[in-house]
């Protein structure tokens, strides 16, 4: 972590030493601040992040009003922590909790759902069983698949 990333960091806290727990939560300070020492230590090497480095800079100038207040202030914040988000997602590969286990579940769910579907077509008797066979037979598969991806992401400290 850099110097400039240090600075930051001790301005956010200055600046909203007195706001609340929750209110510090819901606007992912927290995700902020790791998202100013990441882009710090990518500047070097990513166009992106030299030049988010402005708009952080002036982000931190008002997030008191950011959080504080309704307005400008506060969309061009989420915008930006938004942004810096996508960005360390997509290029650098850091990505929130639980991310693989939700999204490849979602795809075990609809591909259960279809096989469910297909083996209901087979047997008029047992239809409401067949369906939940299937179903089982996409999610628990995939749930567990996306929990080890989760479980490496977190090992090698890409969380978001």
């Amino acid at each position: 972590m850099g110097n400039w990333s240090e600075e930051l960091h001790n301005k956010i806290d200055e600046q909203l030493k007195n706001a609340r727990e929750k209110d510090l939560r819901f606007f992912r300070i927290d995700e902020f601040k790791r998202n100013i020492s990441r882009v710090d230590d990518f500047s070097n090497s990513c166009p992106f992040c030299k030049k988010e480095q402005i708009d952080i800079a002036e982000a931190v100038n008002i997030i008191d009003q950011a959080v504080n207040h309704v307005g400008k202030p506060r969309r061009d914040y989420d915008r930006l922590i938004t942004r810096l988000s996508k960005h360390m997602q997509k290029e650098h590969g850091f990505y929130a909790p639980y991310y693989f286990t939700y999204l490849i579940s979602f795809f075990g769910i609809i591909g259960g759902s279809v096989l469910g579907y297909l083996l209901m077509q087979l047997n008029a008797d047992i239809k409401l069983e067949l369906f939940l066979i299937g179903f089982s037979i996409g999610l628990l598969p995939t749930y567990t698949w996306g929990h080890l991806k989760d479980k490496k992401i977190r090992k090698e400290k890409r969380l978001m």
